[in-house]
């Protein structure tokens, strides 16, 4: 087996399971294979899902939450449980002055692959005027909602002020 477990753990859009789903059987894989690093990771993801809550009212008009049931979980939520987790494992390797850890590693199999700064660049070129705005910058809200979360901010606000320049 592939050292970097590609195809094997992780998750996009294109394989037809659901984020949730992909997550159990990976999780099932891990302890049969013993892999350890992995199986820890979707341990500390599923740990994550009592966050995932609904809004209820009591029959006395109180308002309050309930955990979401394992059907009610969507593939955004997780992908939201999954980002927050990236997020603080970057900012303590940071810290640490590291680059990369197996946690952090298994975390990014499963979100979806980012746009890389040729797609935004393709995009912008084939699809923004910039006679239509005073300033370049004022074109980043038609960039993002087009890529949404597959596009990093940071990336996109260096890309205009580059074409802003030149």
């Amino acid at each position: 087996m592939a050292e970097k477990n590609a195809g094997e753990f992780g998750w996009s859009q294109e394989m037809g399971i659901s984020l949730h789903d992909k997550i159990k059987n990976d999780l099932k894989n891990a302890m049969l294979q013993r892999k350890n690093d992995i199986r820890d990771t979707i341990r500390v993801v599923m740990g994550e899902y009592p966050k995932l809550t609904v809004p209820i009212t009591l029959e006395s008009g109180k308002k309050t939450f309930r955990v979401k049931k394992p059907e009610e979980i969507s593939d955004d939520d997780l992908l939201g449980i999954i980002r927050g987790l990236v997020k603080s494992e970057k900012t303590i390797l940071e810290l640490q002055n590291k680059e990369n850890s197996p946690y952090l590693h298994v975390l990014e199999s499963y979100l979806p692959k980012m746009a890389n700064r040729d797609e935004i660049l393709v995009w912008i070129n084939e699809n923004i005027d910039f006679s239509d705005y005073k300033s370049p910058m004022q074109a980043m809200a038609p960039i993002m909602k087009h890529f949404g979360k597959f596009a990093d901010g940071n990336m996109v606000k260096g890309i205009l002020q580059e074409l802003s320049q030149g």
